[in-house]
């Protein structure tokens, strides 16, 4: 085994750390003690790191036996001398000059590997690349081609280094560019014993603002037609996935949206809520504007398809000829203008929910289809063959009677059956205005963030004509007059004047005529009294109400109402 030299190091600056670092991963030596005066050098602590003795001494130093090098690398006089005086006789010493000499033969060597290694990297990245690679001399000489270059030009490597590009391909963008000193792009031509017809790109080579050469990459007209067709196919697909993206959407609403404390409205979110827990089919009616599409919006939210599409249909909105295929989708050809083959409704639905709303509008070939999809969850895509299968949840919702309907004809009984497994029915707001307050504030909070606003709510008249009105248009009439109100008031609250022009009823008119007529104080004061217990009630609860929203104690209210008749 061969034995390491044991080397020891005086002076651990720039110079010393320097070749301490190179010398302390050779296999054969073996750094037995470093020094320097001052301890904290950067040389220094990297010793103790790696557990080597340090010492501040120089004759600390000199007592280490069986040193063979000493490296001295301060290039001080009286350190050399002390060195060569008291240094063991068997001990080599190399000065500071021999040290520096080491250094820099070091330094070299390391630069040389790392040529080394960043060539070796560069032939690999090179070899690899599916474009061809020519490099030549600025006297024409080729001195490099790759892989690429063989396989498209059918020319060995051997038979093409060492030659002339002046001679054996004087047009092409290579020669060119040697020729102009310029950078030469989407040079068509013919190469090699392949004649494969190519673009080129060639570039001068400068280095350090001197011209050396030219490089040039090209690839066969096949190659990039065919990346063309990938990439043409690619944005097929990329388009088809956009537009099935844009059609999709998800649940908007919860549960915690739906507001209302009438028995009616309950026993429908009550029911909602068990409903969304399977997958029946569910049919959700009332008058127009009643909430129908946010209870589907809930109940899907809290179904366990949650997190699968929910993808709404308007039955009435789109035309009877389109309905076929926005449903069930069409095959590229399948009729005039169908360019390419579209994903219909219940493929986009796939997995999760489907609301169809205005069902009483579809037409009865369509009803026929559709039963068919509820039945046996599969169908065919417009001017296609192939079955498509789905797992789709349906809710249906109407304003129309119909099971009228399907005595008159117009609307096909089994399909009833089928959409009506579970109903629920949405109550006018007429019949719950006790619920308005609430939903008054809600619609408030939500148009002060969408116009920056900060109202505060309403006067107790300009709430008094939204109760006495009987909303025709139920929850979507109110949100359209408190979103007119919002647009138009300026303060931070909303009084009768912001009002009396949205609401046009007798209702509205007979409030007018209370607020505008001159009348005398204690017949105005009857009529509040009684417009706050018709709109709390004559319970002990609505009583506190009226009095609360009246401004008098609740024994007041007692003693004025035994004054009336």
């Amino acid at each position: 085994m061969t034995r390491k030299i044991r080397l020891g190091i005086v002076g651990m600056g720039q110079g010393g750390s320097t070749v301490y670092k190179t010398l302390r991963s050779v296999e054969y030596i073996e750094i037995s003690m470093v020094c320097d005066r001052l301890e904290w050098t950067p040389g220094m602590e990297l010793a103790r790191l790696d557990g080597v003795p340090t010492c501040k001494s120089l004759e600390e130093f000199l007592q280490v036996p069986n040193l063979d090098v000493i490296l001295e690398a301060t290039g001080v006089p009286e350190v050399q001398q002390q060195i060569e005086q008291n240094k063991e006789k068997t001990s080599a010493v190399i000065e500071a000059q021999g040290a520096n000499l080491m250094m820099h033969i070091i330094e070299e060597k390391e630069k040389l590997a790392d040529i080394k290694r960043l060539k070796g990297e560069l032939d690999a990245i090179l070899n690899s690349v599916q474009e061809a690679i020519e490099v030549a001399g600025i006297d024409g000489c080729i001195k490099y081609v790759n892989p690429s270059f063989s396989r498209v030009t059918s020319i060995p490597e051997g038979q093409r280094i060492g030659q002339n590009i002046f001679e054996v391909s004087p047009n092409s963008a290579l020669a060119r560019s040697l020729r102009t000193h310029e950078a030469v792009f989407a040079h068509r031509s013919v190469v090699g014993g392949s004649s494969a017809d190519v673009i080129s790109n060639a570039s001068p080579i400068v280095v350090e603002g001197k011209m050396e050469g030219a490089v040039v990459v090209f690839q066969p007209l096949t190659d990039i037609y065919r990346l063309m067709e990938q990439l043409k196919a690619s944005n097929k697909v990329i388009d088809d996935l956009q537009t099935r993206i844009n059609q999709i959407s998800t649940s908007h609403y919860s549960f915690d949206d739906l507001i209302g404390s009438h028995p009616e409205f309950e026993r429908a979110l009550d029911l909602a809520r068990k409903a969304a827990k399977s997958d029946s089919t569910i049919l959700i009616t009332g008058e127009s504007g009643t909430g129908k599409e946010l209870f589907a919006h809930a109940i899907h939210g809290s179904s366990l398809r949650w997190d699968k599409p929910f993808i709404k249909v308007n039955c009435a909105a789109i035309p009877e000829t389109l309905l076929e295929s926005e449903f069930f989708g069409h095959e590229k050809g399948a009729f005039t203008g169908a360019l390419k083959t579209k994903l219909g409704k219940m493929e986009l639905a796939n997995g999760g929910t489907i609301f169809l709303d205005e069902i009483g509008d579809m037409n009865p070939y369509l009803q026929a289809k559709l039963l068919r999809v509820i039945q046996e969850m599969e169908f065919e895509r417009v001017g296609g063959a192939q079955t498509i299968k789905v797992d789709v949840r349906v809710i249906s919702a109407t304003n129309r009677n119909l099971m009228e309907m399907t005595r008159r004809g117009d609307f096909r009984e089994d399909l009833y059956y089928r959409l009506n497994v579970l109903e629920l029915r949405l109550p006018s707001l007429r019949k719950h205005k006790e619920d308005i307050p609430a939903y008054l504030h809600s619609l408030i909070v939500k148009f002060n963030r969408k116009f920056g606003k900060h109202v505060v709510g309403l006067t107790a008249q300009a709430e008094e004509l939204l109760m006495q009105y009987d909303w025709p248009g139920n929850i979507r009439e109110l949100q359209n007059v408190v979103e007119r109100a919002m647009v138009t008031v300026e303060e931070d609250i909303i009084t009768h004047k912001h009002i009396l022009n949205l609401v046009d009823s007798q209702a509205s008119m007979q409030e007018k005529q209370v607020i505008e007529v001159i009348m005398p104080i204690e017949e105005m004061e009857k009529k509040m009294i009684q417009f706050a217990l018709k709109r709390y009630g004559n319970s002990m609860e609505g009583k506190k109400q009226a009095a609360n929203a009246l401004k008098i104690s609740l024994a007041t209210l007692y003693n004025k109402l035994k004054t009336m008749p």
